[in-house]
């Protein structure tokens, strides 16, 4: 969602010359390229590609991964085609963005307010603020969980353990602070310009290198197992839209609530559903957000390119965003739906390990699971029964939840919002479950805090061109701290620490059609683009993917 550029970000009062050889050096290659033709100019594309990649490393961040991993543990292989159309359909309008900042050169709030009209303009940039704000709620909340959970569950405090912070809420609220802390420093360094802060950028984006690299290990792995879950089959068909998972449970749901006696069979689709379309949209929103859409004309501009790089600039989108995204977001799908999907949680249905022993459930599923039964118990009672539940003793509750059909128990253990420290068990077949738990961890903190950094540092970019200054000194530094305050998901937020990014992505995705219909208007704005806007075929084309990319996410938002 961001990148490093975003410390040094241009503003609409400021004019950037810029003198990097190098830059002069690639522009020439491009120039003497398009000379020779296409295949040359192809060539030299790959050989400058790069910039989008990095754009795709920054974007396979926490919230990609855990709305990746929610969606293949509810819907399966179903909905492998989810965030690859989200990416494209996000790709058409970075292009564009790209293309119209390119050739005019123009900062693009400017050229919105003048040329389009100010409320998209200045809807954009507010827009981008509240979900730099909003987005931030979640990376505090869930690397506070992996802290917990996974890599200091002791020191930090986790089911039975107390802690250094004397309970398990008193260590939740220390992690959140200690990330924090480690957020707001680096944020510092990034805009001192510090060396330090890319040795600390290029040792976030080794360890999330390495998480990706160990999902993949997984596919490799269980591709190679004989009785495997992964239909490769079945993987491939999930390729294919299906919009009908918007209004009803993906099959393998499907048969399991068919089980239910049909008087509940009502109760457990709606909440299927629901969750379902969350995180369906959830997924796709953290391919590409509004704020990204502000950072990259910024960053380009600040970079020095101009309409001599249109064509890389689309190109090495298209190329390096898309691919790597597609196959690491697609991996942790596979690798939660072959291990979680219709899958109950040990230890609710009575199972027993190899030597007969009664395997218990993990603590922090059980009150999650209780609350999932007791919504099913209400669904049959009248509003003065569930009233009366409701004032029940706690083990009255509990034999009423031990007398509930096996077929609803066996519902609410697959459905139960599962958090870092069991998803982290969808690398155990490739590193065992203990060293899975730490590996997940430090990756699922390695993401949160690159997001928590760059979401802040778009802050303080947008703040600064509101405002219509240089993108520096301490009017950059207070919109850096604004998205600060996302510390407080970690302090409020009770259920699943890694859901939160459910919510949070669903919310956002209402916010990026602002972006896309201001871009829009202004690719076909005569007076803005001159002689650059496209014409015949080209604008067809362009307008043909830009209006299916407006109408999708808008139609995503509703």
């Amino acid at each position: 969602m961001a990148d490093q550029q975003a410390s040094s970000g241009t503003s609409g009062t400021e004019k950037v010359m810029h003198v990097n050889p190098r830059i002069e050096r690639d522009r020439q290659m491009i120039l003497d390229a398009r000379k020779k033709g296409k295949g040359a100019l192809a060539r030299v594309f790959v050989r400058l590609s790069g910039p989008g990649w990095l754009q795709s490393a920054i974007t396979i961040g926490g919230g990609s991964l855990s709305n990746s991993l929610y969606l293949g543990v509810l819907v399966g292989f179903a909905c492998m085609w989810v965030q690859p159309l989200a990416m494209i359909l996000g790709v058409v309008m970075l292009g564009a963005i790209a293309y119209v900042t390119l050739s005019s050169g123009e900062p693009p709030l400017r050229a919105i307010n003048k040329h389009v009209s100010p409320i998209l303009g200045w809807g954009w940039l507010i827009g981008s603020m509240m979900a730099n704000i909003v987005w931030s709620l979640p990376q505090y909340a869930v690397s506070a969980g992996a802290l917990q959970q996974n890599l200091f569950p002791r020191f930090f405090g986790w089911e039975q353990h107390a802690g250094a912070f004397g309970s398990v809420k008193g260590g939740t609220a220390a992690a959140a602070v200690i990330v924090l802390g480690i957020a707001l420093c680096n944020v510092m360094l990034y805009i001192k310009g510090g060396r330090a802060a890319k040795v600390f950028e290029t040792i976030v984006k080794i360890i999330i290198g390495a998480i990706v690299i160990c999902f993949f290990g997984v596919i490799v792995k269980l591709s190679l197992v004989q009785d495997s879950s992964l239909d490769w089959g079945r993987v491939f068909a999930g390729f294919i839209p299906d919009i009908s998972l918007f209004t009803q449970p993906a099959a393998g749901i499907a048969a399991e609530i068919a089980k239910v006696d049909a008087a509940f069979q009502g109760f457990w689709t709606s909440l299927i559903v629901g969750l379902q379309r969350d995180v369906m949209i959830g997924a796709a929103s953290t391919a590409v957000g509004i704020n990204m859409t502000f950072l990259l004309p910024y960053s380009m501009l600040r970079k020095g390119w101009d309409r001599d790089f249109r064509g890389l600039a689309v190109f090495d989108l298209a190329t390096g965003l898309v691919i790597p995204f597609t196959i690491a977001t697609g991996c942790v799908v596979m690798a939660t739906a072959t291990q979680f999907h219709t899958v109950p949680a040990e230890g609710f249905l009575g199972e027993t390990n190899a030597q007969g022993v009664v395997v218990q459930p993990a603590k922090s599923l059980v009150g999650p699971y209780n609350s999932l039964i007791d919504a099913r118990m209400k669904a049959g009672m009248t509003d003065e029964e569930q009233a009366a539940f409701s004032a029940l003793p706690e083990d009255e509750k509990a034999t009423m939840r031990d007398g509930m059909p096996e077929a609803d128990k066996r519902m609410a253990a697959m459905l139960v919002k599962r958090d870092s420290f069991n998803l982290a068990d969808s690398l155990a077949p490739l590193l065992g479950e203990g060293p899975a738990k730490y590996i997940f961890g430090l990756g699922v903190v390695a993401m949160t805090l690159n997001a928590a950094t760059m979401l802040m540092l778009i802050n303080g970019l947008c703040v600064c061109e509101m405002f219509g200054k240089p993108a520096k000194g301490p009017l950059q530094i207070v919109g850096s701290l604004i998205p600060a305050v996302g510390v407080l998901g970690a302090f409020f937020w009770n259920d699943a620490k890694m859901w939160l990014a459910v919510p949070t992505s669903v919310f956002c995705a209402a916010l990026l059609p602002v972006a896309y219909i201001a871009f829009f208007l202004l690719m076909n704005q005569k007076k803005f683009l001159k002689d650059d806007m496209p014409t015949g075929l080209a604008r067809v084309i362009w307008n043909v993917l830009m209006s299916a990319s407006v109408l999708l996410t808008a139609g995503l938002s509703l």
